[in-house]
């Protein structure tokens, strides 16, 4: 299937049910079709080729996605760009990236305004609103034109997105997908999320469309469900948009689902109507993983991918997190699931050898789902994708019942006198502390050990502790070697804008004019 088809399928059974609901306004899929078909058209009139790329800068709005289905429908690539963004990088990836279209929201006006003299290849900019700066309103450019599908032939292997990577271990690169590996992933996520036929459908995108949200939304879509979509990830709208249309799906980042659990009158709430909570984009506390059940019920449903194999290597059902009845045992819920069934998964060795359950190694994934590679970096492709196996960079084991447990970031472990120290599991038990919130440990330059491991911490609202008693857990649990060597504590860690710590940003500061590759 084309990525577009997906869209259309839900279109062709439910013309006249809801498919978006963006703030008051909603949008039948009858509406959102043929707003979709219009843009194809006004798209091919404009001259834009196939895999022409055309970017989104806009909040979860219903119009910035539906010119996303318009892009995909004129056959063109779109590029996901966030609107918290900083300019100059934006100005960086829509160069970068060849962008000849941008639509953008009117909250972005001063923004577009500001980078337009430094984006000689943008040929044409719409305002999904009312006219902008003398470019045309999203209703303007369309007035007229056919809202019946334009005669686009889709072939499987070509560009239909270039996302930027989370920039976590090193600058960003250009993930090429394709209709071919979208479909694959979209494939998965109506395997994991099952319903029967007369079960409603309401999927609620409250992380950026531009980035998993989009994409996770067209599986619900598919089936004639409705997408309601809110501006930002905030605890209580997202509660508020659960009872109020009876969410049953949601995929939300760890971190948000922390402060979910932190919500003043959480166990209030009538949240009977969820199906599935999908967690992924980061790890999850085994510690609050438990929590989170206990609150919300047997719905957690994990997921493990990356944009270069998107959203969908491993995942593990909501029944997977119990045995016998009883919430699983840290050594199932650490894990991220086992293999979806359109993708093969094995862990090789520094000379990329197969390794036997229960041994580390990198993380390899071969199948449809692999991206195309890195746009306009063919040496960079080939260090990532070798003999078809895509080198996830993640280090990681099988244990024998096939459940996959991630170790670490191969950039993120730490090197201490000599030892090999991996973050994840200091992290777990950082994380088992009422107090804290979130955390991430990193290595920073030590003049004996060449890496001391240091925790930063971020306490939940009201809550304290102190560095000792941190140091002290982590040493009764891990050992004197594993333990941090220092505790920092923080308002807020920075994150990407699925919810991801980036931790490339934390080291900076200690690193500058070091030698460490990150």
């Amino acid at each position: 299937m084309a990525i577009i088809d997906f869209f259309d399928r839900g279109w062709r059974h439910s013309p006249d049910s809801v498919a978006y609901v963006s703030g008051e306004r909603t949008w039948t899929f009858d509406e959102a079709g043929k707003l979709s078909c219009r843009i194809a058209h006004a798209l091919l009139r404009s001259g834009f080729t196939r895999e022409a790329k055309a970017g989104v800068l806009s909040p979860n709005d219903a119009r910035g996605w539906i010119g996303v289905l318009g892009i995909w429908r004129a056959g063109l690539a779109w590029v996901p760009l966030n609107p918290t963004t900083p300019p100059a990088d934006l100005r960086r990836v829509i160069d970068a990236f060849d962008c000849e279209v941008l639509f953008y929201h009117p909250s972005m006006a001063p923004v577009v305004a500001e980078l337009a003299p430094s984006l000689p290849k943008v040929a044409q900019y719409v305002c999904l609103d009312d006219a902008a700066d003398g470019n045309p309103a999203l209703a303007e450019w369309t007035a007229g034109l056919p809202d019946t599908k334009p005669r686009v032939h889709h072939e499987m292997d070509d560009v239909v997105a270039i996302s930027s990577t989370g920039g976590t271990t090193g600058a960003p690169k250009g993930v090429m997908n394709t209709h071919r590996s979208l479909s694959t992933c979209l494939a998965h996520l109506m395997m994991s999320f099952q319903y029967r036929g007369d079960d409603p459908i309401v999927n609620l995108a409250a992380l950026p469309m531009a980035h998993a949200s989009g994409v996770i939304s067209l599986a619900a879509t598919a089936r004639g469900g409705t997408v309601v979509l809110l501006p930002r990830a905030e605890p209580a709208a997202i509660l508020d948009a659960i009872e109020r249309h009876r969410v049953t799906e949601i995929f939300l980042a760890p971190t948000v689902v922390y402060r979910l659990m932190e919500t003043p009158g959480l166990t209030g709430r009538d949240l009977s109507s969820l199906r599935y909570l999908l967690y992924a984009a980061a790890p999850m506390s085994a510690e609050k993983l438990r929590r989170a059940i206990g609150l919300f019920g047997p719905v957690l449903m994990e997921c493990y991918g990356q944009v270069e194999a998107f959203a969908g290597v491993c995942f593990m059902r909501p029944e997977e997190h119990f045995v016998a009845g009883n919430v699983a045992p840290d050594s199932r819920l650490t894990s991220c699931g086992r293999p979806y069934p359109l993708v093969t998964v094995e862990i090789q060795d520094d000379d990329g050898r197969a390794v036997a359950a229960g041994q580390s190694g990198e993380i390899c994934v071969r199948g449809d789902l692999v991206m195309k590679g890195y746009y306009a970096a063919p040496d960079r492709t080939a260090e990532t994708v070798v003999g078809g196996w895509l080198h996830t960079g993640d280090i990681g084991h099988f244990d024998a019942d096939g459940y996959l447990f991630i170790t670490d970031r191969k950039k993120d472990m730490i090197i201490s006198g000599g030892l090999n120290i991996y973050p994840s599991e200091i992290e777990q038990v950082i994380w088992s502390h009422p107090a804290v919130q979130d955390c991430a440990v990193i290595g920073v330059p030590h003049d004996d050990w060449g890496e001391a491991v240091t925790a930063v911490v971020e306490r939940n609202p009201g809550a304290r502790i102190r560095e000792d008693e941190l140091i002290a857990l982590c040493r009764k649990t891990l050992g004197g070697i594993r333990a941090p060597k220092r505790v920092e504590f923080v308002d807020s860690l920075p994150r990407s804008a699925n919810g991801k710590v980036l931790k490339r940003a934390l080291r900076e500061r200690y690193w500058a004019g070091r030698a460490r590759q990150v």
